[in-house]
């Protein structure tokens, strides 16, 4: 075990009681625009959803475990580079796909898939995968982590909220396209202030190890917005699919994973600053792909 195992991060009962219901109301927000039509996107495009889906739940973790073995971080660091894996996709996805001209109503359909996918692969993958290492197996036994835990934490973060504002968007279809981009934009600046006062209170530690961590994630983003391209072009889908699966695989949602860091391991310093340094880094790496994207227009124009 290293020092940076044994880093634990300064966080009160009530701001991880804040930082719950913050992300809930994120999800409440993102819901008010997903609708029943988003998962039948399935049946126009299977392939190309099935694909998507596949990157971000298996081809992504396993890219995670293979970077562990080759470059032997410390074990809170590759349990944090499997837990960000492990996690369905970014919020932003969906906007930086629209952005680099490729399939938007592929890249909706694939995040509303993957959201609920995520209340069974994501404490599937961290499980399996962090259990296949010594040095992640032994955190895991230490804070003797149970999958059905995590399972249901999962289903009150990301499948209650989702449900709810998926209820309200079908009920009342007319308030939830006002509401939905205002409380979208302000739970999201709301939990973006919290982030950053977290941070600011461990900020001596962020600087302290943020440079071990660095490296790992720029590999681990990169190979995912490889691995979501390729993958996709190999199997024939065109290009404006391609840019909308390497987005979905690429971006993921580690304020989520922030969330379980401090639920389910104490703030664990390693996993915390992947999933922090994470959530800066791929909205960087995403814009920087997107705009080279955007400069290079499909031939023949996206699909309708």
């Amino acid at each position: 075990m290293t020092e940076i195992d044994a880093v634990r991060l300064n966080f009160n009962p009530a701001s991880l009681v804040a930082l719950n219901a913050i992300l809930a109301l994120v999800l409440f927000g993102v819901a008010l625009d997903m609708k029943v039509s988003d998962f039948k996107g399935i049946v126009n495009a299977p392939k190309a959803t099935l694909i998507g889906l596949a990157g971000q739940f298996v081809l992504l973790p396993a890219v995670a475990f293979g970077l562990v073995l080759l470059l032997q971080p410390a074990p809170s660091i590759a349990l944090g580079m499997m837990l960000v894996a492990a996690c369905p996709g970014g919020n932003i996805s969906n906007f930086l796909t629209h952005y680099a001209r490729g399939n938007t109503a592929l890249s909706i359909t694939i995040s509303a898939f993957s959201t609920v996918g995520s209340l069974f692969f994501t404490p599937f993958n961290i499980s399996f995968w962090g259990s296949l290492h010594p040095g992640t197996r032994q955190i895991l036994h230490a804070v003797a982590l149970s999958p059905l835990e995590v399972l249901m934490a999962i289903v009150f973060l990301l499948g209650v909220p989702a449900a709810l504002g998926m209820a309200v968007s079908h009920r009342w279809p007319a308030l939830a396209a006002r509401a939905h981009v205002p409380f979208k934009r302000l739970s999201l600046v709301v939990f973006g202030l919290f982030i950053v006062g977290a941070l600011a209170a461990n900020w001596a530690y962020f600087l302290q190890y943020v440079g071990r961590v660095v490296l790992v994630v720029f590999l681990m983003n990169g190979l995912g917005l490889l691995v979501g391209y390729w993958s996709a072009r190999l199997v024939g889908l065109p290009e404006y699919d391609r840019r909308a699966v390497s987005m979905e695989v690429g971006i993921q949602n580690s304020g989520f994973g922030l969330v379980l860091v401090f639920d389910f391991f104490d703030g664990l310093g390693g996993m915390a600053i992947v999933a922090a340094w994470w959530g800066i880094w791929h909205i960087l790496s995403g814009l920087a792909l997107a705009s080279w994207f955007r400069r290079r227009p499909v031939a023949g124009g996206a699909p309708a």
